[in-house]
């Protein structure tokens, strides 16, 4: 394996990438530069079997059908050494645009366990086109669990990791709603929401 510092141009500013092969990592949207926006057909999600997004987006790329598959920089250490390689942001998930006979050659790869049907897609796009906005603007992303308004939760780190509660968002602020149930009552603590994770 080549281990020399490859080059990679994904649409914004170029990025030095370590420890990688070219062909490890499709574009994160195809066509290259094009608007999510402008796309002419319908949007799916491809909900891919387990690690086939990449191979699902060099084979879409392959039959010229639009895609996005937004991917994040990794780093991780092994034998005291770290290498570092681009994950998907959404595990498991590909976007992709096209008519009834692309999402049939999508589903003939092999590589997927179902196609999502979008009945909203100005909805779509508008949450698509801003994870994109932030890549091309070069600004980190994580992934994050997905958290609503009384959802349960847990604090995952920090000196109240254990603790369970309710996440409310009130004008801006995140609080994690502890209750009393006997007493009928809560307290309220604020809290970053990258702390919390939602209790199945």
């Amino acid at each position: 394996m080549n281990t020399a510092a490859i080059t990679f141009n994904y649409g914004w500013d170029t990025i030095s990438k370590s420890m990688l092969k070219v062909s490890e990592n499709p574009p994160i949207v195809f066509p290259e530069f094009c608007s999510l926006e402008d796309m002419e057909f319908r949007w799916w999600v491809a909900h891919t079997k387990s690690r086939n997004e990449k191979a699902l987006a060099w084979d879409l790329a392959k039959w010229n059908i639009p895609y996005f598959l937004p991917l994040v920089e990794k780093a991780h250490k092994r034998n005291g050494r770290t290498f570092r390689s681009l994950l998907p942001l959404f595990g498991g998930y590909v976007f992709f645009n096209g008519d009834e006979d692309s999402r049939y050659k999508a589903l003939t790869t092999n590589r997927i366990a179902h196609v999502i049907h979008v009945a909203n897609q100005a909805g779509l796009i508008r949450d698509l086109s801003q994870i994109y906005r932030t890549m091309q603007c070069g600004v980190p992303l994580d992934p994050h669990p997905y958290l609503k308004q009384g959802d349960r939760c847990k604090v995952i780190a920090g000196p109240l990791c254990g603790v369970e509660g309710i996440f409310l968002q009130r004008k801006k602020r995140s609080k994690l709603i502890l209750q009393v149930e006997i007493l009928g009552q809560a307290a309220a603590v604020e809290m970053d929401t990258a702390l919390l994770e939602p209790m199945v």
